[in-house]
C-alpha cells in the first residue's frame, strides 16, 4: 500500500511525495490485507482446481507479472519505472484474463491461444511483458544517472577484483581447506 497508493496513486508530482499520512496508508495496508484474506479464503473453501493447477496458475501469473520487469531493471541500464509499470500490467492482465476465461467462465479448449491451456499461459504473458516493458522504455526518458550508475553496481560489485581462471587447483583454498587442516590438526593430537 505504501509504494502503490503512497508513491504512484497518491502521490504529489510537485514535491514526489505522498499526499497520504501515515494512518491513511495504515489504513489502506489494512484492507488490502482484508482483501488478500478474503480472496485467500473463499479461493481455499473453492478451489478452482487440483493443487497442482492453481501452483500453476500462481506462478504463470508471477512469472508473467514481475519475471522480465527484476531481470531488465537489473541487466539493462535503460529500464524505466514506465517501462516496468507497462510490461507488468500487460503480463498480469494477459494472464490473468486468460485463466479467468477459460477456468472460471467456461471457455472452451477449442478456443485455446496456440492450444495453450491456461496452467502454461505464463510463459506467453511473460513473453508479451518483455516485449511491451523493452519497447516502452525506449520511447520514454531513460532513467536519471544516479540510477543507472545502481543498476551498473548492482550487476558489477565495489572492490569485486578481476575474474581469475581457478585451472589451478594446486593450492587450496576457501571453507573447505580450513576444515581439512583443523581436522589434520586434532589428528595429530589424538
Amino acid at each position: 500500500s505504501h509504494d502503490l497508493m503512497g508513491q504512484v496513486i497518491f502521490r504529489d508530482p510537485e514535491t514526489g511525495k505522498s499526499k497520504l499520512n501515515e494512518k491513511t496508508e495504515l489504513m489502506w495496508a489494512r484492507v488490502s490485507a482484508v482483501v488478500a484474506i478474503c480472496v485467500a479464503g473463499y479461493l481455499g473453501i473453492n478451489p478452482p482446481g487440483f493443487v497442482a493447477q492453481v501452483v500453476a496458475f500462481a506462478f504463470g501469473l508471477a512469472a508473467a507479472a514481475f519475471f522480465p520487469t527484476i531481470i531488465l531493471g537489473i541487466f539493462d541500464k535503460r529500464m524505466n519505472k514506465e517501462g516496468a509499470i507497462a510490461g507488468i500490467i500487460t503480463g498480469l492482465v494477459f494472464t490473468f484474463g486468460y485463466i479467468i476465461y477459460f477456468v472460471f467462465l467456461g471457455g472452451s479448449k477449442e478456443d485455446y491461444f496456440l492450444g495453450i491451456a491456461p496452467t502454461g499461459i505464463g510463459t506467453v504473458g511473460t513473453i508479451l511483458h518483455l516485449i511491451v516493458a523493452f519497447v516502452v522504455s525506449r520511447m520514454t526518458p531513460e532513467p536519471p544517472q544516479e540510477i543507472q550508475e545502481l543498476v551498473e553496481s548492482i550487476r558489477l560489485p565495489n572492490n569485486a577484483g578481476e575474474a581469475h581462471d581457478h585451472q589451478n587447483i594446486s593450492q587450496p583454498s576457501g571453507w573447505l581447506f580450513v576444515i581439512q587442516k583443523k581436522r589434520r590438526k586434532k589428528r595429530k593430537k589424538k
